[in-house]
């Protein structure tokens, strides 16, 4: 059967939606089909064939092969659309289980095609294409700035217009937190992902991700666009605060100076766009520490003790500065942290410079009890960096005998003191699990109950202070548990060291 009009409609459609034709050619099949099946009583099947040229089209009535149904006594289950194997083969003898055997019937009028059924099948498949090509128009800009215009907000979600009819989704954890957004506002998003859904959208933008702001100084800053300044990392607590680290490739520049403008320009402009969310540029280093020591600015920096293993920093810093180091919240920390990559824990010098003498004092009166020393030979160990009995019984005695003035017969004496002491230690340990009680402030603390009030104890930790003073790998070792309890316990031990100054 002819018929011109297939072929109008599908360069009508094709043009207008600027789909590819051959879509529209399998969207008007496929409504021919299901004009086709609802002639018959039964289900049926059937497939319509369009000459792409001429307009003509063919329909068939198709069975597929199937194999003998037991269950119903050997017959087929849908007699409309089923043929037994066996039957097929009379046919075609090559035929396989899955294959179609097909009829040609009369053909359906287009004209008289039931509207509503063509017009849903060419139009659902029209949206289909659409999306699909937006999907493919968007894959190469995943990580890219968008810009739209808010076109509406549900339920804190915000449904952005890109032009062309092209719909971009933010949704509300995406969105910078109490930021004032109305329709009809232009906004920029990071483009995080762009996917094909069934339903609903498939362009995800991000106005929190910390590729956002990088984008934004990519965007601001032409040294950064041009590669002359290079953006090393971002971390942010949108809407309040964020820190990103720069560095310049070209030592002529200042790239501090150059991302903040003239005036700060540049980035009170970036500010803007982030609902105010506060800036702080950092100098990047290749040295872990002096990163760290930047990216904790205006805090001032006394000491830093680094432990690779466990990729953290213990950071002391100034009295005054503790609770700029830390931030309201923690967030100056927790900033510094997401930045540089290393686990920060900041301390009070004067308490870290208090607590070191403390452990010295501690350590030589402990080799003089333990190990029957004199002060001279205490003060040598703890000199050399030794601090426990622990590493004076198993250290190699080559390394001791390197110290000046020591001897074998003395080295031997102190390596076998030592293992004594830490048997003696040994056993008043397990005595004292059954002995320790744990203070009414550490029983009390959120958190601790009572089992484990009395297994800290057992390990010498009494009071709160001395939970506070306590690292994370420390309590998980004896406790088993997870590190973020371990950790929510410390800090709410230590909540009491910057109560004042955070209020």
């Amino acid at each position: 059967m002819a018929n011109k009009e297939i072929l109008l409609v599908a360069d009508v459609f094709a043009n207008e939606k600027e789909i590819d034709k051959e879509i529209i050619f399998q969207a008007i099949e496929s409504a021919l089909e299901a004009a086709t099946v609802k002639r018959y009583e039964n289900p049926v099947k059937a497939r319509v064939s369009i000459n792409r040229n001429t307009g003509d089209y063919t329909t068939f009535r198709r069975w597929q092969v199937v194999d003998v149904n037991h269950d119903i006594n050997g017959d087929v289950e849908f007699p409309g659309w089923q043929i037994l194997l066996e039957a097929a083969q009379f046919e075609n003898p090559n035929i396989e289980i899955g294959d179609f055997i097909e009829e040609e019937v009369e053909s359906v009028a287009f004209c008289r095609i039931a509207a509503q059924t063509a017009k849903q099948v060419i139009i659902q498949k029209v949206r289909e294409a659409e999306r699909r090509k937006i999907v493919e128009a968007y894959q190469d800009r995943v990580g890219d700035l968008v810009t739209g215009v808010v076109k509406r907000i549900e339920k804190g979600s915000v449904y952005l217009d890109l032009g062309g009819h092209i719909e971009a989704y933010i949704a509300r954890e995406d969105m910078i937190p109490k930021e004032p957004v109305r329709m009809g506002d232009r906004i920029r998003g990071y483009l995080k992902a762009a996917r094909l859904e069934p339903r609903g959208p498939q362009l995800f933008v991000s106005r929190t991700a910390p590729e956002l702001l990088t984008a934004l100084f990519r965007l601001e800053v032409p040294e950064v666009g041009e590669g002359l300044i290079e953006i090393m990392g971002a971390a942010r607590d949108p809407g309040s605060r964020a820190k990103i680290a720069v560095k310049a490739n070209d030592p002529r520049l200042d790239p501090i100076g150059a991302c903040v403008g003239m005036r700060g320009s540049r980035v009170q402009a970036i500010s803007n766009e982030l609902a105010g969310e506060r800036v702080d540029i950092i100098l990047w280093n290749p040295n872990d520490a002096q990163f760290v020591i930047n990216a904790m600015a205006p805090a001032e920096i006394q000491s830093i003790v680094i432990d690779e293993d466990k990729h953290s920093m213990e950071v002391a810093v100034a009295t005054d500065s503790l609770s700029q180091a830390i931030g309201r919240g923690g967030q100056n920390v927790r900033l510094a942290t997401e930045l540089t990559g290393w686990e920060l824990n900041i301390h009070d010098a004067a308490q870290v410079d208090k607590n070191q003498d403390e452990t010295i004092a501690k350590a030589k009166q402990e080799f003089i009890d333990l190990l029957d020393v004199d002060e001279e030979i205490a003060s040598i160990l703890v000199e050399v960096g030794l601090s426990n009995i622990e590493e004076i019984a198993y250290i190699p005695a080559e390394e001791m005998m390197e110290i000046e003035g020591f001897d074998q017969e003395l080295v031997d004496a102190l390596r076998s003191r030592a293992k004594d002491a830490l048997l003696i230690k040994a056993i008043a340990s397990e005595e004292k699990i059954e002995t320790s009680e744990p203070s009414a402030d550490l029983l009390a603390l959120e958190g601790v109950d009572e089992k484990l009030a009395h297994e800290m104890a057992a390990k010498g930790i009494i009071t709160v202070d001395d939970l506070a003073e306590q690292a994370i790998d420390d309590i998980i070792e004896f406790t088993g548990m997870t590190e973020d309890r371990a950790g929510k316990l410390i800090m709410k031990a230590r909540e009491s060291w910057f109560a004042d100054d955070q209020g």
